[in-house]
């Protein structure tokens, strides 16, 4: 058995960035290739033949998933890079910049204590290749003008890296916030809203009918017999049934109806500026479109799924419990008389 790569499952969008920061340093490396040829520094021109070389190996391993070897050679290519650039033609080139590119980027690629040791390693090497150039004269320098040249290219490459970098950053941190957001706000199976964000705004819904006195009405459906489906065919249609029930629900409500799942096989619906005769309605709209749905097991035989309902309306002596209670008891009336039927509170 292959020993497992850690970095292989982490963070799958930074690897298409890395992917792309490879496309983007090679090209510059080409670019380089070209400019040292033109500046007298045959070393540096060729080091960029094998620096571009090391990132096409280095995209290919991106591309078969083999994250640990790409990073490797990321790493070896900027550190040797940006040394040799430093010791041929001086501190003044810029090329160290390049070294702050991966400060950012060890925290995502690296556990936490891995990325503290590394960072300390990278800035000891920073400040060695700064204390060195104090003391050594460069080994190829070039004419001030074209020193200044090599300087803003290499400041503006790293400025647009870094830009890049921050760019997708600030994209992974909004779009794992808003899944966050979602988590917390709807139940995983179904969509709907989960109970406790559905609390949340079903009370401000009160709120705003305590305002107006506009009416709010109360929907509870459970799923007839569910147990004895799943008992007999399998959590898995469990699930799929609750998934089929749920967009149904979704599907004959309006667009400002709040719907969760409140319970294991139960559905809570409020309906704004809905009295109880048009919630009673809207509840035979639900029941008769789980009637006309169809049903199949795994082996094809045909699966009777229907729900029954509870409905009540919300009185300005209410608080959110007994508004769900009494719809609740008419959901058990309904239990008692046969299921596959709705029920209105008791008047």
């Amino acid at each position: 058995m292959t020993a497992r790569d850690p970095t292989r499952e982490r963070r799958p969008q930074f690897w298409q960035v890395a992917k792309r920061c490879c496309q983007i340093a090679a090209t510059v490396d080409v670019a380089f290739f070209f400019l040292f040829h033109l500046l007298g520094s045959p070393i540096l021109a060729w080091v960029n033949v094998a620096s571009v070389t090391m990132y096409v190996v280095a995209y290919r391993a991106l591309g078969k998933k083999q994250n640990g070897l790409a990073i490797s050679l990321i790493w070896a290519e900027v550190i040797i890079h940006a040394g040799l650039g430093v010791v041929l033609i001086g501190w003044e080139s810029g090329f160290h910049y390049y070294l702050l590119i991966f400060i950012p980027a060890l925290f995502v690629t690296m556990q936490l204590q891995g990325a503290v040791v590394a960072l300390a390693g990278l800035w000891s090497y920073y400040v060695a290749l700064y204390l060195l150039m104090w003391f050594i004269e460069p080994l190829q320098p070039i004419a001030p003008g074209a020193l200044l040249g090599v300087y803003l290219f290499n400041l503006s490459v790293v400025f647009a890296l870094f830009s890049y970098l921050s760019f997708f950053y600030l994209t992974m941190v909004t779009t794992a916030n808003r899944k966050l957001r979602r988590m917390a706000t709807t139940d995983s199976l179904t969509g709907l809203f989960n109970r406790r964000h559905m609390t949340y705004l079903v009370e401000k819904e009160l709120a705003r009918f305590q305002r107006n006195g506009h009416p709010v009405a109360f929907l509870v459906l459970d799923i007839d017999h569910f147990k004895l489906i799943n008992d007999q065919y399998g959590h898995e249609l469990g699930d799929r049934v609750l998934e089929d029930v749920a967009s149904i629900i979704k599907a004959q409500l309006r667009t400002q109806d709040l719907i969760a799942r409140w319970g294991g096989e139960e559905f809570l619906a409020v309906l704004p500026d809905t009295g109880l005769q048009n919630a009673e309605a809207s509840a035979e709209r639900v029941r008769e479109a789980l009637l006309a749905h169809s049903w199949l097991a795994p082996d094809g035989e045909q699966i009777d799924i229907t729900i029954s309902a509870g409905v009540s309306e919300f009185r300005k002596s209410d608080d959110l419990n007994t508004a769900i209670s009494r719809a609740d008891h008419a959901l058990y009336r309904s239990k008692e008389r046969g299921r596959n039927r709705v029920e209105l509170e008791v008047v």
